[in-house]
């Protein structure tokens, strides 16, 4: 059996781990336990009523978050002419076409974000097995393959997050640091949970949200009340 160190008893003390929280007093337990070196990120987890094995019970999309991520973001743009100079105006870190496609098949993927303008999807396809499994590639969906570059590098700079369904039916993001205050933590998750909610595919049938459950980087994970999560 394993043995449970001082810290990881002393943080779940407290936490009835049967127990479902209302939102609130879920984030006041994560906050009082995110007591590590650094600013740990708050993450929501969210069990869905889907196979994505289905093609119609797919869940994608991204949410805006009212109150920012907390995370510094670096986007890479693909693009040319004036839809180039228009990213780099907007704040993107990389900007490029065929070099930046020679750039990540090296293996330089040094951004969290990447935009593309729909002429450059040809070149950018080229990079498919590179940038799918990494959870980068471009997609007209989640609106990072746009001509409105602006748009797309300032949200994502701004705190916009990307989600997609796991095998296991799960949705996570990280939707805040620990030092935010409480009730910017609680307007960034019912955020996030209700772009989740109006991504329900046309094949979900039944309960579309079953769980919820939020946690810090260091911390345990707290059951939340989903009513008070998509209540007023």
């Amino acid at each position: 059996m394993a043995r449970v160190s001082k810290r990881t008893r002393a943080v779940r003390d407290g936490i009835d781990r049967t127990r479902f929280y209302p939102l609130a007093e879920a984030v006041q337990l994560i906050q009082q336990r995110a007591n590590a070196k650094f600013d740990e990120t708050v993450e929501v987890a969210m069990n869905l009523g889907v196979d994505p094995r289905h093609a119609d019970q797919m869940v994608r999309g991204v949410c805006n978050l009212p109150n920012g991520s907390g995370r510094t973001v670096r986007v890479a743009v693909f693009a040319r002419g004036a839809k180039a100079d228009e990213a780099k105006a907007a704040g993107a870190d990389i900007v490029g076409a065929e070099d930046l496609v020679e750039r990540v098949t090296a293996g330089n993927i040094d951004f969290d974000r990447c935009v593309a303008t729909p002429d450059m999807m040809p070149l950018v396809g080229r990079l498919g097995k590179v940038l799918g499994p990494r959870g980068l590639m471009p997609n007209p969906k989640v609106g990072t393959v746009t001509m409105d570059v602006a748009s797309a590098v300032k949200g994502a700079k701004g705190g916009s997050v990307e989600f997609r369904v796991e095998k296991a039916g799960i949705v996570h993001a990280g939707v805040g640091k620990a030092s935010f205050p409480p009730e910017k933590l609680v307007e960034n998750i019912k955020a996030f949970a209700d772009a989740v909610a109006k991504a329900k595919p046309s094949g979900a049938k039944g309960t579309f949200v079953n769980r919820i459950a939020i946690s810090s980087t260091m911390g345990p994970g707290v059951k939340v009340e989903p009513s008070s999560v998509f209540g007023a």
